[in-house]
């Protein structure tokens, strides 16, 4: 396969970043940091030290061998529509009221359990894979049977009311996800089944009408809809008080971690962000879609009827 490798299609992976970037501290007792020791960039005596950049670029490899099928981001893009890549992830939801009367209604908050039994429905492919719902846990009745999607069901009360922990360490991802997506999405799942694996706990923010929560007011979401993640991040820092709490967010979710951030500035209860994807210029953004055919009747139309659906279920 090595002399084959050369003619398949590579990426080779660029790093953009301010001249004079953040010093990390490494941990000396880490074996995986001996590695990076040896491209570290700042040393003290008593503690060893490196730059972002550095980091990034010993944790990913320089070159990635491509699909020669899926030759461009469209074509990656459409495969994970009809790819069948399962990536099972376990949740229990919980329904959050607004605790700011400006922004009232609620959201729901996924939390990745350990894998629970589920009926045959839920993990097959099938339109009536979804668990139906008529009431949530915490006292909110829902008008018409509710449906969620696969491998997720409501926390009961004394679930929810177990879990917060004053001594509890794990490290604590919470997860934004797309323009009008939610927990189920198979790119945040490939995020968290490895983190899982290393010990990790974590939370999905859907934002409001988003993977079949309700939606209970007019105010909605967008990119400066940085209400419920404050409001999440601050019950997880109380729940867990010995937590460390990382973020990652992709595409709008980045947008919107993004802004959090900066509004939050040096008082930010998260350790360490990740902005995947971000449309850090919206306006600009949406005239390159209207430029093109497949921005406007692909991708223009696709998310369009993606945000309808949100107020038609």
């Amino acid at each position: 396969m090595g002399y084959l490798s050369s003619f398949l299609p590579s990426g080779k992976v660029s790093f953009h970043h301010a001249p004079n970037a953040i010093r990390l501290a490494l941990k000396p007792s880490s074996s995986q940091n001996n590695t990076i020791k040896e491209d570290a960039e700042y040393q003290d005596q008593e503690q060893q030290y490196i730059s972002l950049p550095d980091l990034c670029k010993a944790s990913t490899p320089e070159k990635c061998q491509l699909n020669p099928l899926l030759f461009n981001g469209h074509l990656q893009t459409a495969y994970t529509i009809v790819k069948n890549d399962d990536i099972p992830v376990y949740y229990k939801r919980w329904t959050f009221e607004a605790n700011n009367a400006a922004y009232s209604g609620s959201f729901d908050v996924d939390f990745v359990v350990a894998p629970y039994e589920t009926s045959q429905a839920e993990d097959s492919n099938s339109p009536d894979r979804q668990e139906v719902i008529t009431n949530t846990p915490n006292g909110a009745s829902l008008p018409t049977p509710h449906l969620l999607p696969p491998r997720t069901s409501f926390f009961t009360a004394e679930e929810f009311a177990a879990l917060p922990s004053a001594t509890d360490t794990t490290p604590m991802l919470v997860i934004l996800h797309g323009l009008s997506g939610g927990s189920h999405e198979i790119y945040l799942r490939h995020v968290i089944a490895p983190l899982l694996e290393a010990g990790w706990a974590a939370c999905v923010l859907n934002f409001r009408g988003c993977a079949k929560s309700r939606i209970t007011s007019p105010i909605l979401y967008n990119a400066r809809a940085t209400w419920d993640v404050r409001q999440i991040v601050g019950w997880l820092r109380g729940a867990f008080p010995q937590r460390k709490l990382f973020g990652i967010g992709f595409s709008l979710g980045a947008n919107i971690l993004t802004n959090y951030l900066g509004e939050e500035g040096e008082s930010c209860p998260l350790s360490a962000a990740v902005i995947c994807s971000s449309p850090w210029n919206l306006e600009v953004t949406s005239l390159a879609l209207q430029r093109t055919w497949l921005g406007m009747e692909v991708y223009s139309k696709t998310m369009g009827g993606n945000m309808k659906r949100l107020f038609e279920q």
